[in-house]
């Protein structure tokens, strides 16, 4: 790997955290520049603006989560099981912190400051999440393991979506990881034939 784009990981690494620690805009470059131990203008060489650095890092961040579902897929056979290992997965990473929150989940909230070109890397990210769920959900419902509630794979996909991420969210205000388990938990039983 050249030093080039290792440079450029330590600074998608950096804007990570720091979006999740406070959202888009609570960052700067200059902040960016004094964790990595680089200068500013190597920054910009890297990510000419802040909308270049977020939504190549939420791209990325798109392209993580296809490569973990993809996994999920070929390890995990059942639809039910495959539920239960994706937020399996958001509780560990909530509770050792590894991950305490979704990138997009948090961007999403501020969809109505962010550039254009943010926007709709963070909109991709829940399209693609939610076709996910609802192939799993529809899989489920067709061998019996699952229900849907809503009356569709697609409305119980979005509803098992929003739950997962305001359970991030009330684990976050509460400042206590078990609030996670503790909401996830009943919307699996609710699918759960």
């Amino acid at each position: 790997m050249t030093n080039a784009s290792t440079t450029a990981d330590d600074i998608l690494r950096c804007a990570r955290s720091l979006i999740v620690a406070g959202g888009y805009n609570s960052f700067s470059y200059a902040d960016i520049s004094k964790v990595v131990g680089i200068r500013n203008a190597s920054v910009h060489h890297h990510f000419p603006g802040k909308a270049d650095l977020v939504r190549v890092l939420v791209a990325r961040y798109r392209q993580e989560a296809e490569a973990g579902i993809a996994e999920l897929e070929r390890n995990v056979a059942a639809p039910l099981d495959q539920l239960r290992a994706y937020v399996g997965y958001w509780e560990a990473c909530i509770t050792d912190m590894s991950a305490p929150f979704c990138v997009c989940a948090l961007l999403a909230s501020e969809i109505p400051v962010l550039p254009e070109a943010v926007a709709l890397e963070v909109r991709a990210h829940f399209r693609m999440l939610s076709a996910w769920l609802s192939s799993v959900l529809e899989r489920g419902a067709k061998d019996g393991s699952l229900r849907l509630t809503t009356g569709s794979a697609d409305g119980d996909a979005e509803m098992f979506m929003a739950t997962v991420h305001g359970a991030m969210l009330s684990a976050r205000a509460y400042g206590d990881p078990v609030t996670f388990g503790t909401v996830t938990r009943p919307l699996l039983a609710r699918l759960t034939a």
